[in-house]
């Protein structure tokens, strides 16, 4: 008799798709490569205009450089930003023209009168060192305390993007009874001191890990943008340059949680994702299809 039981289950897990090797799926998460291991702490990732180079920073506590990965994860350089401190550096991205920006805007607690987005002169790998060429001073509209109460945490932020000579900022937020409110700010790519505009509040559904905004990209029609969080990424579309308050959200699982912090467009259906490194998990690059 249980001979004639052991065939049957034999014959089940032959036909069980996850006893085989099968293909991963079009909407899983793929390791493209693991970062060297002296980034641990990377908190933007772009391309450069020929898309042959990743350039990556770092946080605060780490050095005012930015690193220049090939597309196996090798490091072709680390290029120091010289007239530049670290004051927390959350992302890094390019424009159509191969711009280089630093987004010196990291602001845990709410606190800082010295937010500044920095555009450099970095152009490709064999540069000894990079030079800020425009600095973007800004303070948020309606942020009047240093820090506002705790339930009022808007004002964090660790995503922007560039588009037709402005930039637009997707705040973090760190509020008491966190809801997952953010705020959307346009500043002018421009040198100078400025109000940042506010033109949107918006909502994304879940806790912490599901909807506070870590990075953000846009692609080359932009007409979408990405925001990416622990858990998942959020693309916004139906927006116009003044006013994102009608934006339509639409959220997209990784169906993986880790300390997910830099986002990019590769093409328009293809993202590039980084993580910092964990005890037992990140410090990669993954690939994901939209």
């Amino acid at each position: 008799m249980l001979r004639f039981l052991i065939l049957p289950a034999l014959l089940l897990l032959s036909c069980n798709p996850k006893a085989q090797n099968s293909p991963a799926k079009e909407d899983e998460l793929k390791v493209q490569f693991s970062l060297p291991k002296k980034l641990k702490e990377v908190s933007g990732i772009t391309l450069s205009k020929d898309k042959k180079t990743i350039w990556a920073i770092e946080d605060r506590g780490n050095k005012n450089a930015i690193y220049g990965l090939s597309d196996k994860g090798d490091l072709l350089a680390k290029i120091p930003v010289e007239n530049a401190e670290n004051t927390d550096w959350e992302d890094i991205i390019s424009d159509p023209q191969g711009n280089i920006y630093i987004g010196d805007f990291g602001n845990n607690d709410n606190n800082r009168q010295d937010l500044a987005i920095l555009k450099t002169d970095l152009k490709d790998t064999k540069q000894i060192a990079a030079k800020v060429v425009q600095t973007t001073k800004f303070h948020y509209q309606g942020q009047t305390e240093f820090p506002p109460k705790k339930s009022n945490l808007l004002y964090d932020c660790e995503g922007f993007v560039e588009m037709d000579g402005n930039f637009y900022l997707f705040t973090k937020n760190r509020s008491k009874g966190f809801d997952g409110t953010f705020l959307v700010f346009q500043v002018p790519n421009k040198e100078g001191d400025f109000e940042a505009k506010l033109i949107g509040r918006l909502k994304l559904d879940g806790g912490y890990n599901d909807a506070a905004i870590t990075s953000a990209s846009i692609n080359s029609t932009k007409d979408k943008i990405v925001l990416l969080t622990h858990k998942n990424v959020h693309v916004l579309t139906g927006f116009t340059a003044n006013n994102f308050s009608t934006a339509k959200i639409q959220k997209i699982p990784l169906h993986h949680n880790s300390q997910k912090e830099a986002v990019v467009f590769f093409d328009d259906k293809t993202l590039m994702i980084a993580d910092e490194k964990g005890k037992d998990e990140g410090g990669n690059v993954y690939t994901f299809s939209l």
